[in-house]
């Protein structure tokens, strides 16, 4: 399943500054490359689940749609914790990815267009989810809703609501026209997510969103040093891993959204099955 083979394939690429590669746990040490694999292995039945509810559904409102697979995420957040002794190895991945493959699953039924069915199935998302935080007692807040609360950001949820710009408009574009091992082709994609988001997880562990801007800038010194096939470009990246780790920066957002692009390259065949090469 293109979905399994997404989060694969994101904690595969090497090296992904303030991210779990096969040779670093990065910032994060109480997960490595084999937690990865256990949590994607204990999600495959959500996944199973979101297509068979996307195939199903014949309601006329698709934020339906997305109230019938929340439960399944739900359910599919313990089965990772299961898998990974309690470690959140894959929570943003089981929201955006769950949406993703639903939505796949109705537009291709349905003949419609992805992005726009997605659109339709968030509709009134942020509204509806940060509506009355103000009054929630602070030791209840996830740390997104705290973020929102503090800096107005909203995260993955705006992002969904948007129907992904980021991974649309730039990173799959990009994906699409790389070349290189795949290796390379999802580093340069995953930085260019970097330069053009605004990751929660760094804000987080930054304690500020005054970091987004000079994540912003890194990530764009590496593309315009020719990204990940150059000297140049290479050599800045091993300076950011060395960066993240020292100042314990995790990029997980962007990683989600590299896992979101991968699958959408692995559904167009943008991303072919032997073209892993290191």
């Amino acid at each position: 399943m293109d979905a399994l083979r997404a989060l694969l394939y994101e904690v595969s690429v090497t090296p992904k500054p303030g991210l779990v590669d096969p040779t670093s746990q990065g910032p994060h040490p109480d997960m490595t490359v084999f937690t990865f694999i256990d949590s994607a292995l204990s999600l495959q039945p959500y996944f199973t689940q979101c297509v068979a509810a996307g195939m199903a559904f014949t309601g006329s409102d698709l934020t339906d749609l997305f109230g019938q697979i929340r439960p399944f995420g739900v359910a599919a957040e313990r089965a990772m914790r299961a898998a990974t002794n309690s470690v959140n190895t894959h929570k943003g991945a089981i929201f955006s990815l769950g949406i993703l493959v639903t939505a796949s699953a109705y537009a291709a039924k349905a003949g419609l267009e992805l992005r726009t069915t997605v659109k339709e199935m968030l509709h009134g998302l942020t509204t509806h989810d940060f509506d009355g935080l103000a009054d929630k007692p602070s030791n209840q807040l996830t740390a997104g809703e705290k973020l929102y609360l503090r800096d107005g950001i909203t995260g993955i949820r705006g992002e969904a609501e948007a129907g992904y710009p980021t991974v649309f408009n730039m990173a799959l574009p990009v994906l699409r026209q790389s070349t290189g091992t795949l290796n390379q082709r999802l580093l340069d994609t995953l930085l260019t997510i970097v330069a053009n988001s605004t990751d929660t997880n760094l804000v987080k562990r930054a304690g500020s969103a005054d970091i987004v801007p000079w994540a912003h800038q890194q990530a764009q010194e590496y593309l315009a040093a020719g990204g990940s096939k150059t000297t140049a470009g290479w050599a800045k990246l091993v300076e950011l891993n060395r960066v993240f780790e020292r100042d314990n920066l995790s990029l997980g957002g962007s990683a989600d959204l590299l896992i979101l692009t991968a699958f959408l390259g692995l559904r167009e065949g943008v991303i072919e099955n032997d073209s892993f090469n290191l």
